[in-house]
């Protein structure tokens, strides 16, 4: 089948998706992804103007994806999420858990009102969402739960004392909620990616963990996406517990 005929899998039909950090970036290629496979997806974001901007052009391309404003960190703001999804369809089948932020600072350097805050994003706004969610994933069909790791998690770099921190705090939540949650039929697994190419890295040669990976570039979002679609499909129906790593080789150095 070529390329311009090719449809996308219907493996996420009906499912009811929320993902964090939806506006732009790998939260925006995620909702893309998820919602051309079926999924009705509310792409969540503290970015109003881009998230808003996005969902015009998804619903354009006949995309049911939503804008919803949603700060990770306030619990309020996660149960006012969880009403609004719990009046519309009274299940949430899909949680991805995207949303974060960097610091690149030196553990000399690093000031503790930074440290905070980037673990306060990164981490607790995982921990409230599944928290607040889990009536509803509950009572979805099949449910899984992705957490957005990275590479620097398991590994540590040098100037991401505060970032590494959060990302492997996320492996181990994530190993927990999935013992925790077996006995609900729900999944939770960690993605793990490498370099991803953004707008303000794409054009750059060189840098960042490109020289440290094999296949000698970044990731595109869409590769990502791919990912968190399989861990969210019943193709993984006897996946949790785990990472799913994609970062072009770098772990295998």
């Amino acid at each position: 089948m070529s390329e311009n005929t090719y449809a996308a899998p219907q493996r996420l039909d009906g499912r009811i998706v929320l993902i964090t950090g939806g506006a732009r970036g790998q939260g925006a290629a995620h909702a893309k992804r998820l919602a051309s496979e079926g999924a009705i997806v509310y792409a969540a974001d503290v970015l109003d103007d881009l998230g808003k901007e996005a969902e015009s052009a998804w619903k354009d391309a006949g995309l049911d994806i939503s804008y919803v404003h949603l700060d990770v960190t306030s619990p309020e703001a996660w149960q006012a999420i969880y009403q609004k999804l719990h009046s519309d369809h009274g299940r949430l089948d899909v949680l991805v858990n995207n949303a974060g932020i960097v610091d690149v600072s030196t553990l000399e350097e690093l000031d503790l009102a930074v440290w905070n805050r980037v673990l306060s994003v990164n981490l607790t706004g995982a921990f409230l969402g599944l928290q607040s969610m889990l009536p509803l994933l509950k009572a979805g069909k099949g449910s899984s739960v992705i957490n957005t790791s990275s590479i620097f998690g398991p590994q540590g770099a040098i100037g991401y004392a505060a970032y590494a921190a959060s990302k492997a705090g996320l492996l181990g939540l994530s190993r927990t909620a999935a013992l925790e949650l077996a006995e609900h039929g729900i999944r939770v697994n960690s993605l793990v990616p490498g370099g991803v190419s953004t707008p303000i890295n794409e054009h750059e040669k060189d840098g960042g963990v490109i020289p440290e990976t094999p296949l000698a570039r970044r990731a595109h979002a869409t590769e990502l996406a791919a990912a968190v679609a399989f861990l969210a499909s019943d193709d993984a129906s006897f996946v949790t517990g785990t990472e799913l790593v994609v970062d072009g080789g770098f772990s295998a150095r």
